[in-house]
């Protein structure tokens, strides 16, 4: 009620004339300010509806698009397709799961995987929610403002920011893969020196018995 009360002092402050109370002074300081806080605020919510949210709406209804064109169960089989081998498990399954599901969602993708790989796979995931944004914003618009506190430096100096968005984006794939093949091996020593070995054996059997039976669940499903 204060901070409200100063406001309106404020702006019944006739401008150029200044009083010379020092309480009155603080309080027109501490008005004009609170106002202008909301003021910037307003500009900033301006900018943004004119700017990226259209571009964010489009293209994350051309995504959706996509997927439904494509199906979601086939999708869901490159997914699965990718997490076979340890190149494409750490490239191309990361960047499908966060360019399909986005992110939090990206990280469910993990179920196609067995346990021990799981760790490396969510430092993949997590480590490509930034790099991404420079051309797919929807995939992480929460944190969008990383892509753009860099990106405005090259605007400043009237450069495109083309080039550097394409090596942002192909920077994240090296260091997603790199992160993966080291996690995974870090994860499976960790496994072996703490006697954990067997546990996991039965984690990996169970995966293949689960895998096995969905497998043949389909299959029946479509007979």
């Amino acid at each position: 009620m204060v901070t409200v009360a100063a406001a309106a002092l404020a702006a019944s402050t006739p401008q150029g004339e200044e009083s010379d109370n020092p309480v009155i002074r603080g309080a027109v300081w501490v008005g004009s300010h609170f106002i202008g806080l909301f003021n910037e605020a307003g500009k900033q919510f301006t900018g943004l509806v004119t700017g990226i949210l259209p571009t964010l709406i489009v293209l994350l209804t051309a995504m959706y698009a996509l997927v439904t064109f494509v199906g979601e169960k086939r999708v869901t089989r490159a997914v699965e397709w990718s997490s076979r081998w340890w190149i494409t498990r750490y490239t191309v399954m990361p960047v499908l799961a966060v360019l399909m599901l986005t992110n939090p969602m990206c990280y469910s993708f993990g179920r196609f995987l067995p346990e021990k790989y799981k760790p490396a796979f969510y430092d993949s995931a997590v480590s490509f929610v930034h790099p991404v944004t420079s051309f797919f914003p929807y995939a992480n618009a929460g944190e969008l403002f990383v892509w753009l506190g860099i990106a405005s430096g090259v605007q400043k100096l009237g450069l495109s920011t083309v080039p550097l968005a394409l090596y942002y984006l192909a920077t994240g794939v090296v260091v997603i893969f790199i992160r993966g093949v080291v996690t995974e091996r870090i994860t499976l020593i960790l496994i072996k020196r703490t006697g954990r070995t067997e546990i996991f054996r039965k984690f990996d059997e169970e995966f293949t018995t689960g895998n096995a039976s969905s497998a043949l669940t389909v299959t029946g499903g479509t007979r």
